[in-house]
């Protein structure tokens, strides 16, 4: 068992290590940071949709803009669409789950707010209806996913893609990003805070 959490380990390493090297993969982040930071100036909110482990990371990332990241400042609008269990089940029950996502967005969604739309395959079907409803709606959209980038790879205006074809590594390198990502839209909006302190 030692040496197969130490492959897991390591495996996880490898990922971040082409991370860090992908040149790309940062400017698609920055573009992300700079779209997040012109929905915010224009008073608009940020909303996020994935499933299971996809669906923890835009609830965590979505609790980071909203609540703070490292600094006391004031809130910024951001939600994650699956956090209404009565508003999920309904619409599940009445037009089928791959119509939850595109429902929110149609009623939360706004012009020039931003989809962080999240799937590790990019081919989630109630993510994609997500992602085109976003659009018609003339909404800005953010596409995290995996290393192939799926069927995402066409509808998103900016596609981050974690360089693995392995969910559990795709999604540790998401809330990585995701992390950096709130950070620099926290640093950027409210310039020379201080971080608080963690003790």
């Amino acid at each position: 068992m030692d040496q197969e959490i130490i492959q897991s380990l390591k495996a996880s390493l490898e990922v971040k290590q082409k991370t860090l090297a992908d040149t790309l993969l940062h400017k698609s982040l920055a573009q992300a940071i700079e779209l997040i930071v012109r929905c915010y100036s224009l008073q608009g909110k940020v909303l996020f949709c994935g499933n299971g482990g996809s669906a923890a990371d835009a609830q965590h990332m979505a609790a980071e803009l909203s609540g703070r990241f490292y600094y006391d400042r004031p809130p910024l609008y951001a939600e994650a669409l699956h956090v209404n269990t009565s508003f999920v089940t309904a619409v599940a029950n009445d037009y089928g789950y791959e119509d939850v996502f595109a429902r929110m967005v149609k009623a939360a969604g706004r012009k020039d707010d931003v989809l962080v739309a999240i799937s590790t395959s990019g081919n989630s079907p109630g993510i994609l209806k997500a992602i085109v409803a976003a659009r018609e709606m003339q909404m800005h959209v953010i596409g995290m996913t995996g290393m192939g980038g799926g069927q995402m790879a066409n509808l998103c205006d900016v596609l981050i893609k974690a360089p693995s074809n392995d969910t559990p590594r795709i999604q540790e390198v998401h809330i990585t990003l995701g992390h950096i990502l709130c950070e620099q839209v926290e640093k950027t909006i409210f310039p020379g805070n201080t971080p608080l302190s963690t003790s």
